[in-house]
């Protein structure tokens, strides 16, 4: 009977088991009763974060689509008063964005006149100057006999030729009238539809001056539970406010309408301030506004909810130093950067904050 092999000493593995459990215990997984056991290494290599959360009683919170507008006593439009051709002004045409003031001279717009309407204008002129040459040799003729001519006679020659010379200046500036354009108050091009040479009609849009720290915002209420919210607190909105990249802008409720458009409440805002400069005219943004009867919940980042398999949403609670739970929540909207859990958390358990949604795809 051969002799038994024997492996050389470091090739027996007998330390590879320990190994794997050492690796095992310091991985994260999802454990049996669908808590996540997180080492102290990976919390910090994921930067996880938690923090206490404490139950708060504010007013009901609906998040509404809205549109930004121009501030009527803010801004405006430059319209063609008549149909023409449009001409730059001595500056040429502003710029999308350029600041202008009020009264300055944006463009001008020759008047559009038919053939048959200039040359009757232009023969009303000629038979005005010949009417007025008659009238000055005239004047002069009883200026040569003022001797023998009454003073009353030689003045009313003298007003027929001012009256003359009045409608020779009027006729002789409608044929060379332009429409000036001028900037209705003191802002920003808002918009610009102007090429040299282009023809417009009379009311066409031209220009659009905008203050960029004052604008409107109208907010559409469309669920019918938020219009009985917004009656049952008679309009009163107690605090609103619209995210701007990541600063939250306060807005100044202006009212609420009482009659519904398209099956819809509009609510009209006013932004104000250096913050709003980041928001265009026509541009759709979201606005949270608070009214109603005041609830209580827990208020937490809108990015420590996450979603389970059965489409739930969670929030990962902190019970050990490596151990969460994935607690099942209901929420409703805060602000833009907050939701408010209403059921589900207690005063006092910590909520991860930061890195939910790696800890919610472990298993």
């Amino acid at each position: 009977m051969p002799p038994e092999a024997q492996a050389s000493p470091g090739h027996d593995h007998d330390d590879e088991a320990p190994a794997a459990a050492v690796a095992d215990g310091l991985s994260p997984r999802r454990l049996p009763d669908g808590r996540v056991f997180l080492p102290k290494p990976v919390q910090r290599q994921w930067v996880l974060r938690t923090q206490p959360v404490r139950a708060v009683t504010q007013a009901r919170s609906l998040e509404l689509p809205a549109q930004v507008q121009m501030d009527p006593q803010a801004g405006g439009r430059v319209q063609a008063l008549v149909a023409g051709r449009l001409q730059p002004g001595p500056q040429g045409f502003p710029a999308l964005g350029q600041a202008v003031r009020q009264g300055q001279l944006l463009a001008e717009v020759v008047p559009a006149l038919g053939t048959l309407e200039r040359s009757g204008q232009q023969a009303q002129l000629a038979a005005l100057k010949a009417a007025l040459a008659q009238a000055e040799r005239r004047v002069q003729r009883l200026q040569a006999l003022s001797d023998t001519v009454p003073a009353k006679e030689r003045e009313a020659a003298g007003i027929e030729v001012a009256g003359l010379q009045a409608q020779v200046a009027a006729v002789s500036q409608g044929l060379q009238a332009r429409d000036a354009l001028r900037a209705p108050v003191s802002g920003v091009i808002a918009s610009a539809q102007a090429v040299a040479g282009q023809v417009v009609d009379a009311g066409a849009l031209v220009f659009e001056v905008v203050d960029p720290q004052r604008l409107r915002i109208e907010a559409l209420v469309h669920d019918p539970a938020h219009i009985a919210l917004l009656g049952a607190a008679g309009g009163a909105v107690s605090r609103a406010w619209v995210q701007v990249g990541e600063q939250s802008v306060a807005l100044r409720p202006l009212g609420v309408a009482r009659s519904l458009r398209e099956q819809a409440l509009p609510l009209a805002f006013a932004a104000q301030g250096p913050g709003v400069s980041g928001l265009a005219v026509g541009q759709t943004v979201r606005v949270w506004v608070q009214a109603g009867v005041p609830v209580s919940g827990h208020p937490v980042p809108a990015a420590a909810v996450q979603r389970n398999a059965s489409n739930l949403s969670i929030v990962w609670v902190k019970q050990s130093p490596e151990h969460f739970e994935p607690r099942v929540v209901t929420t409703e909207p805060l602000d833009g950067a907050q939701v408010r859990v209403t059921s589900g958390l207690r005063d006092g358990d910590r909520v991860v904050t930061q890195g939910a949604s790696l800890l919610n795809q472990t298993r």
